[in-house]
């Protein structure tokens, strides 16, 4: 195979930088499959890692970064793909210590790998990515533990964030109240565009500092942490659902055993990166299906590789909305 091209991610004089360069495929981490990317798409934590931005992400140097890819098969050494099939890899240690999707061909374990379910493009599939992915196994497990829509209200905190705009979309479809609270006053408009009911200000949320506030929520999707995590346990309904999957606002948060105790909220962890493949395989069967956004081409831009730098900027400054697809080939 020819060289082709990459976004490669160095530590040069322990400084942190990333830039395009030609790679040859036996350059790469090993891997049953290796597939032609079509898309790829940027997250938070690509842009932390392809900067070294609040510590080190990756575990080697140089790597191709991009936690996400999608695109169809080359060649398989094992009998579960076959050349032509089109499919999706996220997650597991893929551009953190495995070279990841920024990169016209990648090689890939064939047990990291999901078939691209009907009902989805490659497109599609990365303009959901890691972020869909999580924001739709956030659904299943808040559902099974008895989350619904006549229950009540469902807040998203940082509401313009990957993970939180395909959240709304996707509970709005299911039929659930979203309140969206995000501190970015000039998206209202585009959150309730995306499904939201109702849009708070995070500029004027008055958190109150009582063990236990008002109840207000039967369920909330949280990407922020921090003093925001803390206040949502304090403003739960009984029984009220947390599902944790972001740390913006940082990785700490204090709060009393009350919430917990009193009225019966629980806290629950989405890792979307070491999921179980028959976990994993429903909630990407769900995301061609019931919890497929309605909104993606509004949710969604196109961006090339060569404007990763601009996008991870973007990301850091908190000035990004939505998701960037990185069109590959």
């Amino acid at each position: 195979m020819e060289k082709f091209r990459a976004f490669r991610i160095f530590n040069e004089n322990d400084r942190i930088s990333g830039r395009l360069a030609d790679v040859m495929l036996d350059e790469l981490s090993a891997g049953e499959v290796v597939f032609k990317t079509a898309y790829s798409s940027v997250n938070y934590k690509d842009a932390l890692a392809a900067t070294g931005t609040g510590g080190r992400i990756i575990r080697k140097y140089p790597l191709t970064g991009g936690i996400d890819a999608a695109g169809v098969v080359v060649s398989s050494g094992d009998g579960r793909f076959k050349p032509g099939d089109e499919v999706i890899c996220t997650s597991h240690d893929f551009g953190v210590s495995h070279d990841g999707g920024y990169a016209q061909v990648c090689r890939v374990p064939a047990g990291w790998v999901v078939p691209l379910p009907k009902g989805l493009t490659l497109f599609e599939a990365m303009a959901l990515g890691t972020a869909g992915y999580t924001a739709g196994l956030a659904v299943e497990l808040l559902e099974l533990n008895g989350m619904a829509p006549d229950n009540g209200s469902v807040l998203v905190n940082g509401a313009t964030g990957g993970v939180a705009t395909l959240a709304i979309d996707m509970l709005s479809r299911l039929g659930y109240h979203v309140v969206a609270l995000t501190g970015k006053d000039g998206e209202h408009d585009f959150l309730k565009g995306i499904g939201a009911a109702e849009v708070l200000s995070r500029h004027r949320l008055e958190m109150g500092g009582r063990p236990l506030e008002k109840a207000l929520w039967a369920a909330a999707f949280d990407s922020v942490g921090g003093e925001q995590l803390a206040w949502l346990t304090r403003t739960m309904q009984p029984g009220g659902l947390i599902a944790s999957f972001g740390n913006a606002g940082g990785i700490e948060f204090k709060t009393t055993v009350l919430p917990f105790i009193l009225r019966g909220v629980r806290l629950i962890g989405v890792d979307s990166g070491f999921t179980p493949m028959p976990l994993r395989r429903k909630v990407w069967g769900r995301l061609a299906a019931d919890l497929k956004p309605r909104h993606l081409t509004a949710i969604a831009h196109t961006i090339t590789l060569a404007d990763l730098p601009r996008q991870f900027d973007r990301m850091l400054k908190a000035q990004a909305r939505g998701r960037a697809v990185v069109r590959i080939s």
